[in-house]
C-alpha cells in the first residue's frame, strides 16, 4: 500500500529540519516524514566541502529562532554549521523521520482527493507515497551540477581544474600554484583559506563585488551571553543585527553613493592607499544590486597583504598547458584551478508538478508571500531572503504554513490555493538582483506582483507581522473541500 503522510517535507538541510520542528511544535497530531534524496543531514553545508567553507551571514540569524547558537564565532565554519544542523533533528527526534536516498522526480495533486502523490527514486527503484500538504525545503539551486562556462583550452591545461560544488577529498595544492576564477561568496572564501597552504593564489575576475570585513566574533553577543540566559541573549542579539542589516540594506538603496563610499573606504584602510582599489574593487553597480561578500576578520585582505594571495581583474582569452591566457595579452601560471563561477538556480529541485493531470508550469504563476504558487494547492516552499540570512524567512514560512493548516483544521476545509484575479496587473522579477546565476534562470521562476500578497518586499519586520500576525483568510487564499465531502456533510 502507498503510505500517507499528512505533511511530507522535501530536503533535510537548513530550511527541512526547522520545519519539521516547527510542525512536530505547532501541529503535534500531523504525521510527516523527510525525503532526502542524499544520504545525509545538512543540505549546503554537507555538500560543499571546499577549504574554508563558511557562511556568509552571522550565526544569530542564520540559526533558528529556537535553538540558540552557542559557538564563540558568529561567522561560522562549514562543520560547525553541519553539527548545529544534526543536533537540531537528533535532540527534537526530526532524524528518525528522514527517508534518506529518496530522489524526489514528480508530483500529482488530485483535487477529487485532495491529496499529493508523490513519486520518489531510491536504489534506482520508483517509490510512491501521499500527502495532503507538501512541503519543499530543497533550496535553490541545483545539487547536481555547478555553473561551469566553457573555456577555450581548458583541456589542454595540464593541471587540476575543480569546481566548488564538486571539492575533491583527496586535492593536494599545497606548494602550487592556485588561480581562482570568480569574485562572489565562494571566491572570496577560497582565495585566503588555500593561501595558507599554496604557494600563491591569484583570484581572477571580469569585474569586482562589494566586499566587507567584519569580526568573525560578535564582542555584544560574548557580553549578553555572560551576562543573560541563554535565550535571552541570543533574541536579543538576533534582533540587534537583524535591525542593523535592515538599516544597512534601506541605506544602500535610498543612499547607494554614500554607502558605496564607505565600503570602499574600509577597503583602503585595509590595503592601503597605495592599492588599486578602483580597478580590483570598485563594482559598476550599486551595493546590494547584488548581495554583499562577507571576509570575517579582514582574512582575504590579511592575505593580499601578506603576498600569498592577489587579485587580477581581466578577462580570460584561453586555457594553456601552463596556465591561463587573458585578453591584455598577460599569464597567469598555475597548477590548480579553481572555477568559482556560481550556481545553477532550480525550483523545487527540478520536480516536475501536475495538479489534476495538467502540469504546472510555474514561470507563468505568480508566488504567494514568497511561498506559494497561485493556482497551485496545499504546495509550499522555504525561500530566505537575498538581503539577510536564509533562515529568517525559512523559519516565518514554516511557522505560517502550521497556521495555514490549523485554519483548514478549524474550518473543515481541506485544500488552500493562492488565486489571483484574472484582471489583475503589474509583474516583477522572483528576485530583483542582478547577479549572473540569477538573471541567467529568472526565466524559470515565478513572477512577483506589484502589491502584497504577490509581492515580496526583502524585509523581516514586514514579514514577520504578515506571517505570524496577518489573516490567513485575507481574501486571495482559497479554501475549499473536495466534492465528495461536501457531499457526505
Amino acid at each position: 500500500m502507498t503510505e500517507h503522510f499528512d505533511v511530507l517535507i522535501v530536503g533535510a538541510g537548513l530550511s527541512g529540519i526547522g520545519a519539521a520542528y516547527h510542525l512536530q511544535t505547532l501541529c503535534p497530531g500531523k504525521t510527516y516524514a523527510i525525503l532526502e534524496g542524499r544520504g545525509a543531514i545538512g543540505g549546503t553545508w554537507d555538500l560543499f566541502r571546499y577549504p574554508g567553507i563558511r557562511s556568509d551571514s552571522d550565526m544569530y540569524t542564520l540559526g533558528y529562532s529556537f535553538r540558540p547558537w552557542r559557538e564563540a564565532k558568529a561567522i561560522a565554519d562549514g562543520p560547525s554549521i553541519l553539527n548545529y544542523v544534526r543536533d537540531t533533528a537528533a535532540d527534537h527526534g526530526i532524524d528518525r523521520r528522514i527517508r534518506f536516498g529518496h530522489h524526489v522526480d514528480s508530483a500529482a495533486w488530485s483535487s477529487a482527493n485532495a491529496l499529493w502523490t508523490v513519486t520518489a527514486t531510491r536504489d534506482g527503484v520508483p517509490v510512491e507515497l501521499t500527502c495532503n500538504f507538501l512541503f519543499m525545503c530543497s533550496g535553490y539551486y541545483d545539487y547536481a551540477q555547478g555553473y561551469a562556462p566553457e573555456f577555450a583550452g581548458s583541456a589542454d591545461f595540464a593541471g587540476q581544474i575543480v569546481h566548488p560544488q564538486h571539492w575533491p577529498a583527496d586535492l593536494d595544492y599545497a606548494g602550487k600554484r592556485v588561480v581562482v576564477i570568480g569574485s562572489g561568496a565562494t571566491a572570496v572564501t577560497l582565495v585566503p583559506a588555500m593561501a595558507r597552504k599554496a604557494a600563491h593564489v591569484t583570484m581572477l575576475q571580469r569585474s569586482p563585488s562589494y566586499v566587507v570585513a567584519r569580526p568573525a566574533v560578535d564582542g555584544i553577543a560574548d557580553r549578553l551571553r555572560r551576562n543573560l540566559p541563554a535565550k535571552l541573549a541570543y533574541a536579543l542579539v538576533r534582533w540587534k543585527n537583524v535591525l542593523l542589516g535592515m538599516m544597512f540594506f534601506n541605506q544602500s538603496r535610498k543612499n547607494p553613493g554614500k554607502v558605496k563610499g564607505l565600503i570602499l573606504d574600509g577597503v583602503r584602510a585595509q590595503l592601503g592607499s597605495d592599492y588599486d582599489v578602483a580597478k580590483h574593487f570598485t563594482p559598476a553597480y550599486n551595493p546590494w544590486d547584488q548581495r554583499l561578500c562577507l571576509v570575517p576578520d579582514a582574512d582575504l585582505f590579511d592575505a593580499i597583504k601578506g603576498g600569498s594571495a592577489s587579485v587580477v581583474t581581466d578577462h580570460i582569452d584561453h586555457f594553456t598547458r601552463d596556465g591561463i591566457v587573458l585578453k591584455s595579452g598577460a599569464e597567469l601560471p598555475a597548477d590548480v584551478i579553481v572555477t568559482a563561477t556560481g550556481l545553477n538556480l532550480s525550483l523545487l529541485g527540478k520536480m516536475a508538478v501536475s495538479v489534476d493531470s495538467a502540469p504546472v508550469d510555474f514561470a507563468k504563476s505568480f508566488n504567494y508571500k514568497g511561498m506559494m504558487y497561485s493556482d497551485v494547492p496545499n504546495l509550499a516552499s522555504a525561500f530566505g531572503y537575498t538581503n539577510a540570512s536564509w533562515t529568517l524567512k525559512a523559519d516565518l514560512t514554516s511557522e505560517y504554513v502550521c497556521r495555514l493548516l490549523k485554519h483548514m483544521d478549524r474550518t473543515g476545509t481541506r485544500i488552500a490555493t493562492p488565486r489571483r484575479d484574472a484582471g489583475a496587473s503589474g509583474e516583477t522579477p522572483f528576485l530583483d538582483f542582478s547577479s549572473g546565476y540569477v538573471t541567467r534562470s529568472m526565466d524559470k521562476f515565478p513572477k512577483q506582483g506589484t502589491a502584497v500578497p504577490w509581492k515580496v518586499h526583502q524585509n523581516y519586520v514586514r514579514d514577520l507581522l504578515a506571517l505570524r500576525y496577518g489573516k490567513v483568510a485575507d481574501g486571495t487564499m482559497e479554501f475549499t473541500a473536495p466534492a465528495k465531502l461536501r457531499e457526505a456533510a
